[in-house]
């Protein structure tokens, strides 16, 4: 048998585990309600918070775009590594405990356009509707990128069609999504965060220990000076930095501070969370760097933890180590699903279009089609992506794909996200602002500023700075501009902010 066969039997065993949890799941709360898919009823304890938690967060770019980029063009790239360590460390410090506390507090708010509508204790769902909208359309990119992903590595590993291997992996994705909701989506995410730490630990020291005994193609000297230097301007090291802005406003991350059973867990889940997540990162850099050494130069450097692993190790052991590109993919996109699915339908349909009328059940299987009809969409931009990449093999398109969605939820999220747990003064209006300005800003900073075909500007600024910037200046400005919130308002804040239980 065929070292290709191998690794692909070990694919399906694997993606057979991931669909039997998503059924083990659906076994198990096919009578829960709403809370219990969107949110898993709270009771998700701190280990598998926080590698839920990271491994929603560290999608396919990790092990696939990150690496592609350091390995390109040097060691200058590992101030996104950076700045990602940094904005997670400080998210889960003075943000997660925050966020579960002022979210039951909001009148038990299970997604975060209702904790934004909640916490002004209005009526009004102008807020909820242009989270969903702003939802739908960033998850739908960054879904894409997952997808992507698996069709590469199912092309590059097993010569399948990758057009064919990403039907195939959006239907896995889909699946246990869609079944098993929150919880299977949680469960999937701490045995995918576990296989992807291990390949990330294994794979580039054992390349490392090679370069080293003679069998690389390339030795630190004969790299070239230029790729060691991370001081390749300013423009890039804020950029790399501004990343870290992201995680403030990350639905699909921050979401799982609200899942914890407790207070007490929360302190647990962050120290787990935070070592795995700055092991990730820095292990994918010495991927990178391992693979400039070991391999030398390769056409498509978004392979190069693929090639690294597949000349190195047996067919099991490789199948099992890139079945870590599958679990990095698959437990993003599922969050990401989930999340934009659960905002339309607690967030639009449930009040708008049915008035609250809606039962758990129909809740369930409304979120269940959303799902659905965004996975078809993402399905669409990532075979065109591919189309893309065909074209110009250069092109990073998984990177590119989170990056603009990256950019987009956290200028428009961040900031709001952060006053509304300190700073009393917020007010709806002011939050509408900050919301709305901070995501026509990123985009178009992106289009006008940031334009890479020559028609426009290219500032080499990420457009996540300028969009989080301006979208906290929105919300305060028009905060102190709008009547003061209300006394009932302001007690539900200084609940949060004591330490009294909630």
């Amino acid at each position: 048998m065929t070292g290709s066969k191998v690794e692909l039997i070990v694919f399906i065993v694997y993606l057979v585990f991931m669909l039997g949890i998503g059924v083990f799941f659906f076994l198990k709360t096919k009578n829960g309600g709403e809370k219990d898919y969107f949110l898993g009823g709270r009771k998700m304890g701190p280990v598998v918070s926080a590698l839920s938690a990271g491994a929603s967060d560290m999608s396919a770019w990790v092990l696939m775009g990150l690496p592609a980029s350091i390995y390109a063009a040097g060691l200058g790239q590992t101030w996104i590594a950076i700045g990602l360590a940094v904005g997670y460390t400080l998210s889960w410090i003075f943000e997660a405990k925050r966020l579960r506390r002022y979210s039951i507090a909001a009148n038990d708010s299970i997604t975060i356009p209702q904790y934004l509508t909640n916490r002004f204790l209005t009526s009004n769902r102008s807020l909820q509707v242009i989270c969903a909208v702003i939802f739908l359309v960033a998850y739908t990119v960054y879904a894409a990128s997952s997808i992507s992903a698996c069709g590469t590595l199912f092309e590059t590993v097993v010569g399948i069609d990758a057009k064919l291997a990403m039907y195939i992996a959006a239907a896995i994705i889909v699946s246990y999504t869609f079944l098993g909701g929150f919880s299977a989506v949680c469960w999937t995410d701490f045995f995918q965060g576990l296989l992807m730490l291990g390949a990330l630990l294994i794979a580039p020291i054992f390349a490392l220990v090679l370069v080293k005994n003679g069998e690389g193609v390339s030795t630190l000297g004969e790299v070239g000076d230029g790729y060691w230097n991370m001081m390749t301007g300013w423009k890039d090291i804020l950029s790399g930095l501004g990343w870290g802005l992201g995680y403030f406003g990350m639905p699909h991350i921050i979401i799982r501070f609200m899942s914890v059973r407790s207070d007490k867990d929360i302190k647990k889940s962050a120290k787990i969370g935070i070592s795995w997540t700055v092991l990730i990162l820095a292990f994918s850099v010495v991927a990178a760097i391992a693979g400039r050494m070991f391999l030398g130069e390769i056409s498509d450097s978004s392979t190069v933890f693929i090639q690294i692993v597949r000349k190195i190790f047996h067919p099991v052991v490789s199948g099992i180590l890139l079945s870590a590109i599958l679990a990095a993919s698959m437990s993003t996109a599922d969050s990401q699903l989930l999340a934009s699915a659960s905002s339309f339908s607690s967030d639009v349909y449930k009040p708008i279009v049915r008035k609250g009328k809606a039962s758990d059940k129909e809740m369930l299987w409304i979120g269940r089609v959303v799902v659905l009809l965004i996975a078809v969409v993402a399905l669409i931009i990532a075979l065109n992506s591919y189309t893309q990449k065909q074209a110009d093999p250069t092109k990073n398109t998984i990177m590119d794909l989170v990056s603009n969605a990256w950019g987009v939820f956290g200028a428009a999220f961040g900031p709001v996200i952060l006053l509304s747990l300190f700073w009393r003064r917020l007010t709806f209006s002011g939050a509408v602002a900050g919301i709305v300005t901070g995501a026509a800003v990123d985009i178009l900073w992106l289009i006008f500023l940031n334009d890479s075909t020559g028609r426009f500007i290219n500032t080499g600024v990420y457009e996540i700075i300028p969009g989080f910037i301006l979208g906290f200046v929105a919300a305060v400005v028009v905060s102190l501009a709008s009547k003061k919130p209300s006394d009932e308002v302001v007690a539900v804040f200084d609940k949060v902010a004591s330490k009294e239980e909630i």
